[in-house]
């Protein structure tokens, strides 16, 4: 499915669009964030990919910027306090997850290595 160009859709025309297909939560401009729930990423209005809308291509879309994400508006929420405090304690578990995991591959190596003689 081919890509809308940002230099066919003006800025105002491209927030007339959310406005109109995100029936969820309302656009005050391109700089509003949302948080996308299936990737875990905050997303503006900027950039939000817009799809198809011309012949041949369906009906106008939206979608999450994120690579490999299709979310559309009714995944996306807005970023309060709770939501970020969310994203930071996930964020620091992963951190912390991956420190574990380097420790027990360094140690795993450490045992493996033979004697030098």
């Amino acid at each position: 499915m081919e890509l809308i160009s940002p230099a066919h859709v003006s800025d105002e025309e491209k927030l007339r669009i959310l406005r109109r297909l995100d029936q969820f939560r309302h656009w005050h401009s391109l700089d509003d964030r949302r948080y996308c729930l299936v990737c875990g990423k905050i997303i503006t209005g900027h950039q939000i990919r817009l799809l198809g809308g011309t012949r041949g291509n369906g009906p106008l879309r939206v979608i999450c910027p994120t690579e490999r994400c299709h979310s559309i508006p009714m995944d996306w929420v807005l970023p309060t306090a709770e939501v970020l405090a969310d994203i930071t304690m996930k964020k620091a578990a992963h951190a912390d997850a991956h420190a574990i995991r380097q420790d027990r591959d360094a140690q795993k190596n450490q045992r493996v290595r033979p004697c030098a003689n």
